[in-house]
């Protein structure tokens, strides 16, 4: 299964979500990001992301800014939004008949009031971590749901 994680310009959130589904799923999954726009496209992730991944043992700070690819639409299963903008850029480009593996990040997390990852860009190290926070959260429930539908795919064969 691959996952893709989506946020503005590739080099805070959606990097820091690549690296912590890492770390939660097997070899079986590839996870990579993207952003929706190509102003920092080749570069690698905030300086403030890679210091905040490190302070919890995930290291960042080798990946590189991509702007999101019409390829990407067929190649992913899942596509992550971080927040609604992100999302309305992503569906308007996708083709109609890969728009259901799109969603908000946070869409299913309980909460009507926190469906947007935050963009720490313009904030201080505790944006940061606030984000590592909220990103690591959802990424252990998104982790356990896949793991438990791969290993029951896995076990009917």
């Amino acid at each position: 299964m691959k996952i893709l994680m989506v946020c503005l310009g590739n080099i805070c959130r959606s990097p820091l979500a690549e690296g912590i589904m890492k770390t939660k799923l097997s070899g079986e999954f590839f996870v990579d990001s993207a952003g929706t726009i190509s102003m920092h496209e080749g570069e690698h992730p905030d300086k403030r992301a890679v210091k905040t991944a490190s302070h919890h043992g995930i290291d960042i700070s080798k990946q590189q800014s991509r702007p999101i690819t019409n390829s990407d639409f067929e190649n992913f299963d899942l596509i992550y939004c971080m927040d609604r903008k992100v999302y309305q850029d992503v569906m308007s480009k996708a083709p109609y008949e890969q728009k259901q593996k799109i969603s908000l990040f946070l869409e299913a997390n309980g909460s009507n009031s926190d469906t947007e990852v935050p963009d720490p860009y313009w904030g201080d190290m505790k944006d940061f971590e606030h984000v590592f926070q909220l990103l690591d959260n959802r990424c252990n429930t998104i982790a356990q749901q896949l793991m438990t539908e791969f290993s029951a795919i896995k076990n009917s064969k």
